[in-house]
């Protein structure tokens, strides 16, 4: 007498346990949905906002050279507001914009970022509030490729489209660049990318160009050489 075995099979597909995996299927369906129609408005933004005209300057701090070259800038763009994120001492900063003979009411410092995943964690929020399209994006050579696939990665995912601006640099900048902080840094960006859609973080020491002490007490500071500042 022979005997049938049956093979029952390993997806649940009755009772509770069913349910709960069409459920599951179903939300899975429903989130692709969502990142694949995110993923194509954005696309479409970043094409409209590539044609438009630059509205911002972002410079990355690490180098004083970066600094004098957006301020050389801001003589020929009057108009385009500047965030520098965690540069130069205030008081160097103010002393080249003043050297440069151009107006301090559209610069403003971002000065809680600690390393180039934190510029843009502070630096997003602020380009939101500005409500720019267009960027243009300064650092050196030193600071590629991982500045920028950082900023095409989290500013992208915000419809910002990015153009670059690599400064000559002289001497080492503060910028080193090793495969395993790029792994690190380009992995916590795809992250943030998708979180910061929902998260704003707010910089509590942020301030304009305009409102640095530049009086006798806050004199302290030094400003790297290169700078030609006098201090």
């Amino acid at each position: 007498m022979k005997r049938k075995f049956t093979i029952k099979s390993s997806i649940p597909s009755r009772g509770k346990f069913g349910k709960l995996w069409q459920l599951l299927q179903k939300l899975a369906c429903g989130l692709c949905l969502i990142f694949f129609s995110w993923l194509i408005f954005t696309t479409i933004t970043l094409v409209f906002a590539s044609s438009r005209p630059i509205d911002a300057f972002f410079v990355l701090g690490g180098s004083i050279s970066r600094e004098i070259y957006v301020a050389q800038q801001a003589r020929q763009y009057p108009q385009i507001p500047i965030l520098i994120s965690h540069g130069s001492p205030d008081q160097c900063l103010w002393l080249i914009f003043q050297r440069e003979a151009v107006s301090l009411q559209q610069v403003w410092l971002e000065k809680c970022a600690n390393s180039t995943f934190e510029n843009f964690y502070y630096g997003i929020p602020i380009l939101h509030h500005w409500g720019v399209h267009n960027i243009r994006l300064i650092t050196s050579q030193t600071h590629l490729p991982r500045a920028k696939w950082m900023a095409q990665i989290l500013l992208g995912a915000h419809g910002i489209w990015v153009d670059f601006e690599i400064v000559q640099e002289q001497g080492i900048p503060g910028n080193r660049e090793y495969w395993q902080k790029t792994v690190l840094d380009l992995t916590r960006s795809l992250f943030w990318a998708i979180a910061s859609q929902i998260i704003q973080p707010q910089c509590a020491n942020a301030i304009a160009l305009t409102d640095v002490d530049m009086s006798w007490q806050h004199q302290g500071f030094k400003c790297e050489h290169q700078g030609k500042l006098g201090r």
